[in-house]
């Protein structure tokens, strides 16, 4: 808290070099020697044949079961992968030995599941993004992280986009303070020649702000959550100043299921295609969407299994389980997600070999809106690092007020309350009031899951 108290008295100059020096060193972290040598590597695979995507498949597959029955704890007594001269029927005989592992399963065993022969200066560590309430412990490698980039500088390259373009994002940092209520509502990231803009002060008025920088800016791409730039984007268009074809390259989403209303109201405002990642914060999996609106699997970083609950000849549907292919430090071996996809039979019409989706079904979620009519999304980083909470949901009815239910952890105390209101209002302000409730649990929705947020006010397909 102390940190972002301090960010938020700097001068707005202070706090541009503030997100620059953060740029840098995410740029370090981000784009080693190890980055640059795969993503040379797997810009050629993506152009391989079925059978050959397979067998770079097969022996990543087999050398990460190979270092976990080895090294890691709870693999100990796996079973050694099942070699074939059909890379396909290698894979799943091997898979097939393996069982399934769920987040619980994870959590419980969490100790046990990292490699001790890595030594710890090189160990990464961090939550998954809570969007039930209830973050992971993680744990990954350099190298997982690099590879994770990989596969997203492979998509976007593809598309003509570059390391050093100039772009614009539409994620959840921290990066204007709340109580900020005149312009600009965005922050420069010069290293990375990025405009960060705030999606906590997209209210309509604020919105014209938005409108006039993206106008004035000299980025070629834009990334953001979809809800944010579907906010923008409708401003833009409710103002008849959508962006003419061919200045930005393309748009590029993540982190939220992309809604088909979204994805029309971004091409139109934006003049660019819209194109989606599937990933997730364990680094078990990437799918990467081409100009057919298909998700392929970056079959390199990992493999996709579906549990089938719908099949027709077209399809199957169902749960996924994933097998991350990169992370040494804490392998995901058959690990249940908890999202469900749509993969087609037959191959994608765009050329690219490998396994396609049609859709993956991940978060969907409504806006928060605030007292003064902001609307905010993705407020699942509230519960991040709250791991006394189990599982955790907002509920709105009216502007002035949200509910929030919490499934607590043995030992929940006080203070693990009011560190959870603080980061409500770091996103929220202080004028709209909170009611906390402790429940056993929380209803699921008719897929099994629970919307982080419940809004009649902000529902995510108003």
């Amino acid at each position: 808290m102390a940190s972002n108290r301090l960010y938020d008295a700097m001068p707005v100059m202070v706090q541009n070099l503030g997100c620059t020096w953060a740029g840098y060193q995410r740029t370090r972290a981000r784009f080693s020697n190890h980055f640059y040598k795969v993503l040379a590597e797997w810009r050629k695979t993506e152009l391989l044949p079925q059978e050959e995507l397979l067998e770079v498949q097969k022996r990543r597959l087999f050398r990460l079961i190979d270092l976990a029955r080895e090294s890691v704890p709870y693999y100990r007594g796996l079973e050694a992968p099942v070699d074939s001269s059909d890379p396909s029927e290698a894979i799943a005989q091997t898979l097939a030995s393996i069982p399934v592992l769920d987040k619980d399963g994870y959590r419980n065993n969490f100790e046990s599941i990292i490699n001790p022969a890595i030594p710890v200066s090189r160990i990464r560590q961090s939550r998954t993004s809570g969007t039930t309430g209830s973050a992971l412990r993680l744990a990954h490698s350099p190298e997982a992280i690099a590879e994770e980039y990989a596969t997203v500088w492979r998509m976007r390259m593809s598309h003509g986009v570059n390391l050093r373009d100039a772009h614009l994002t539409f994620g959840g940092q921290l990066i204007v303070p709340f109580s900020r209520s005149g312009t600009p509502f965005w922050r420069y990231n010069y290293f990375n020649r990025q405009t960060l803009f705030s999606v906590h002060h997209m209210t309509p008025a604020n919105l014209v702000h938005y409108v006039d920088e993206i106008h004035r800016t000299g980025a070629t791409y834009v990334w953001g959550y979809p809800s944010s730039l579907n906010l923008v984007a409708r401003s833009m268009l409710e103002l008849g100043r959508g962006i003419p074809r061919g200045k930005f390259g393309a748009v590029f989403t993540s982190s939220e299921s992309l809604l088909a209303f979204q994805r029309d109201a971004i091409e139109e405002a934006f003049g660019a295609p819209v194109l989606d990642r599937y990933g997730t914060s364990e680094f078990a999996v990437s799918m990467t969407e081409c100009l057919e609106g298909n998700l392929h699997v970056d079959m390199e970083y990992c493999i996709v299994e579906v549990e089938v609950d719908e099949e027709t000849e077209e399809y199957e549907r169902g749960g996924l389980i994933v097998t991350g292919l990169s992370n040494d430090v804490t392998p995901f071996l058959r690990y249940r997600i908890g999202d469900v996809g749509t993969r087609l039979k037959s191959p994608c019409p765009c050329g690219r070999a490998g396994d396609v989706f049609r859709d993956v079904d991940g978060r969907n979620e409504d806006y928060v809106v605030t007292p003064d009519g902001r609307l905010v999304g993705r407020l699942d980083h509230i519960f991040k690092e709250q791991s006394m909470i189990l599982e955790a949901q907002i509920l709105q009815d009216t502007p002035r007020a949200i509910d929030v239910k919490i499934v607590p952890a043995p030992g929940y105390a006080q203070a693990d309350e009011a560190k959870m209101i603080r980061e409500i209002r770091l996103r929220l302000g202080d004028e709209i009031h909170i009611d906390v409730h402790v429940v056993s649990s929380i209803p699921r929705e008719r897929n099994g899951k629970f919307r982080a947020v419940k809004s009649h006010l902000g529902r995510v397909a108003a």
